[in-house]
């Protein structure tokens, strides 16, 4: 009889066309494919049953978050070649629908269902998001959004980010710097670019856990407010600002920045945050900073951004990303972000790309997840554990590959005379 591992190469193959690129090790042992590839293991006919029920990335998510997928190998190295091998085909790849016109495909899914086992659906794992009723982004739902993505323990944040808790992509001199280092550098060039000096009144727009707060008001003397939508951040940084002393120069809030009515702001941080927003909303979230702002203050956005498709009707949002990491969550080309802060009346005045700054950061993120794995899971559960190093290690590499950016936005609310504030050289090139 055929092992599993065989059977299983073989079945696939017939499907899609071409052999996996990595090795394969089945329930029983047996193993099969190209040598000294990583590994791709199948721990048991569960896996296969969630890929039939649920084809492409989400029911690979839901394998790899219940623990029936996993990697024997270098981590990058699988997913590289997975990424090219199933969710990069071209946009010629046939649909489903239209495979499976094919007598051979039909019946390669015939002989999954027959591998497979007993074929009631399996149950998504828990970590999975449970969505909340009604539309999307307005205040109730982007508050369930954040709360599912950042309410995982700030003890678990600790392990991933470091103790600077800096929870975007470090500003890198050298690859071979400290993690620490980069982050502390990161949040003086946003000082930097907000032009921040004491007396001035900073608003942090999805402050995180009051890392950027606390370093503008003690290295620039400026007023902060920070808000977010996290309870567990929000109780963090309060106590780091209470600990440096700061609670007369920093006020950390829950709140939405919809309901944010004490301006004007000199200057306007949001980092990381506007992926929150989504597409109907970002022209009101801009117009809201706009207005926020005193002429001639300056909004610096910090966002990650997918490349441009041909058809932009047909984005859609990550199936791993949107179920269990970011829900509605939503990237843009960086070209949307300018033209909408524009349209919101905003001058832009300065876009710095940090895409390998991002891959960087990541790598050295997935490092202390696996640095502290048994303490990691236990903090949360195995399966959320599972869901943060497979979302970081394929987001570096997806920053090292440039199939997204990550970029920072300068843009003032030039008053009429057109005095706009900035240095005739903003930044000096190398």
């Amino acid at each position: 009889m055929v092992d599993a591992a065989q059977r299983l190469n073989s079945l696939v193959e017939q499907l899609l066309g071409a052999p996996l690129p990595v090795r394969v090790r089945a329930w029983d042992g047996s193993e099969a494919g190209p040598p000294g590839a990583p590994v791709l293991v199948v721990r048991n006919r569960r896996a296969l049953r969630r890929l039939l029920w649920k084809p492409g990335e989400l029911g690979l998510a839901r394998a790899w978050v219940a623990g029936d997928l996993g990697i024997d190998g270098d981590l990058y190295t699988a997913l590289d070649r997975l990424a090219g091998f199933i969710w990069e085909r071209g946009e010629d790849a046939r649909t489903l629908a239209q495979a499976l016109r094919d007598p051979e495909v039909r019946a390669a899914v015939r002989g999954l269902a027959a591998l497979a086992g007993p074929f009631p659906p399996p149950a998504p794992p828990r970590e999975e998001v449970r969505r909340a009723r009604g539309h999307l982004h307005t205040r109730r739902s982007d508050k369930h959004a954040v709360s599912h993505h950042y309410d995982v323990g700030n003890d678990f944040y600790e392990i991933v980010l470091g103790p600077s808790m800096v929870y975007s992509c470090a500003y890198w001199d050298s690859p071979e710097g400290t993690l620490e280092d980069a982050q502390r550098d990161k949040l003086e060039l946003v000082c930097r670019k907000l032009d921040l000096r004491p007396g001035r009144r900073l608003l942090d727009v999805g402050c995180g856990w009051g890392s950027l707060a606390v370093h503008a008001a003690r290295e620039h003397g400026v007023s902060v407010v920070g808000i977010t939508l996290s309870e567990e951040q929000a109780a963090y940084a309060r106590k780091r600002v209470a600990d440096e002393g700061l609670t007369d120069r920093v006020e950390i809030r829950v709140q939405d920045y919809r309901d944010v009515v004490d301006g004007p702001y000199d200057a306007i941080s949001s980092i990381g945050m506007a992926e929150h927003v989504g597409a109907e909303r970002y022209l009101e979230y801009a117009r809201t900073l706009h207005a926020l702002l005193t002429p001639g203050g300056r909004l610096l956005n910090h966002q990650i951004a997918r490349r441009p498709q041909r058809d932009e009707s047909t984005y859609s949002v990550d199936a791993f990303i949107d179920a269990y990491v970011f829900p509605d969550g939503e990237l843009a080309p960086v070209g949307t972000t300018v033209t909408q802060l524009e349209r919101a009346g905003f001058e832009v005045r300065d876009v710095e790309s940090l895409r390998e700054h991002y891959a960087l950061t990541l790598r050295r993120w997935v490092a202390n997840l696996e640095a502290q794995w048994g303490r990691a899971q236990g903090l949360t559960s195995p399966g959320r554990a599972r869901v943060w190093r497979l979302y970081m290690a394929a987001s570096a590499l997806a920053f090292e590959r440039n199939r997204i950016g990550v970029n920072q936005v300068v843009a003032v609310r030039t008053p009429e005379p057109g005095t706009s504030g900035m240095p005739l050289r903003a930044r000096t090139w190398n």
